[in-house]
């Protein structure tokens, strides 16, 4: 996906509402989606200042909580999803540094994408860590389709 698709598939991400019962079923839906198809992730769905749903599935490695931490920030402090922040990043020959975020707390790499509630904006980030950065981004994006779509 370029970055357009990516513009275009996060303008349509958006919930009609988004608390700790919408967290925990977005949790779930993942783990279903993951186990599916054998995927060794991790799991984490964030607000700036609270976990509210956090699995590490078998095959993941506690990398994965390190990478997961770090693209969860990078996507609450860009308001994107991370592989978009990555794309443009990569377009312009830049990197986070510039942004003056140290990579030991943030990272540009696919897989973080930040769940907005109509009317209310970012109210919080689902993260995938363990597969590639598209792959981990492409759950993440399924999972909240899946979440609109009850």
């Amino acid at each position: 996906m370029d970055s357009d698709d990516l513009e275009a598939e996060y303008a349509g991400l958006e919930l009609a509402r988004f608390d700790e019962t919408s967290a925990l079923r977005l949790g779930e839906i993942l783990i279903d989606l993951a186990l599916a198809e054998d995927l060794g992730v991790v799991i984490d769905i964030r607000t700036a200042d609270r976990t509210l749903f956090h699995a590490a599935l078998p095959g993941s490695a506690p990398l994965n909580d390190l990478w997961a931490r770090r693209k969860s920030n990078t996507a609450l402090a860009f308001q994107l999803p991370t592989l978009l922040v990555a794309q443009r990043n990569r377009a312009r020959g830049q990197t986070l540094d510039r942004h003056g975020l140290a990579p030991a707390d943030f990272a540009d790499s696919g897989g973080a994408v930040p769940i907005r509630v109509r009317g209310a904006g970012v109210v919080a980030v689902a993260t995938v860590s363990g597969l590639t950065q598209e792959e981990d981004h492409r759950l993440v994006v399924r999972g909240l389709r899946a979440l609109m779509a009850v």
